[in-house]
């Protein structure tokens, strides 16, 4: 196995790693919030935001690395109108996916909150719920179309 291919590798992992873990967690934590119960959303939400922190993270961090060592090993120009327009979208889900880590870990406190007190969530926690949901659709968005741009390099 070549240096490229095993970065390419990595790379691709990365791009697993982070739509896999952004599709798992979007579904765990709509299934919880569905149920209304404080303590169950407050488990579920403490699980995702440890997987954010190691799984969505690593990967986040890991895929400009591996994408510049393949760019260097190829020879191929940041220049590429693909490359470009994938350094644009990613930026784009990065500013919606580091709003959401944060909304998470209020919702998951505030669902702990409510539990402990054996009380309703809170309006804020429906708020934050609204607003993760909502920013769920551009940032996946973004990621699914910096992979199709990956495998088509449409220009």
């Amino acid at each position: 196995m070549t240096l490229y291919f095993l970065i390419k590798y990595l790379h691709v992992l990365g791009a697993i790693t982070i739509l896999g873990t952004g599709t798992g967690i979007a579904f765990f934590m709509l299934m919880a919030h569905r149920t209304d119960n404080a303590e169950f959303i407050a488990r579920t939400a403490s699980v995702v935001v440890i997987a954010d922190a190691i799984f969505t993270l690593s990967a986040v961090i890991l895929q400009p690395v591996t994408g510049g060592l393949l760019m260097m090993l190829s020879s191929t120009s940041i220049m590429e109108r693909w490359i470009l327009a994938s350094l644009v979208l990613y930026a784009i889900a990065g500013l919606f996916w580091v709003p959401v880590v944060f909304m998470q870990i209020e919702m998951r406190d505030l669902a702990r909150k409510a539990a402990e007190q054996h009380a309703a969530l809170p309006e804020r926690y429906f708020v934050l719920f609204r607003r993760w949901f909502a920013f769920g659709f551009p940032g996946f968005g973004a990621t699914m179309a910096i992979l199709w741009l990956m495998i088509a390099k449409p220009f």
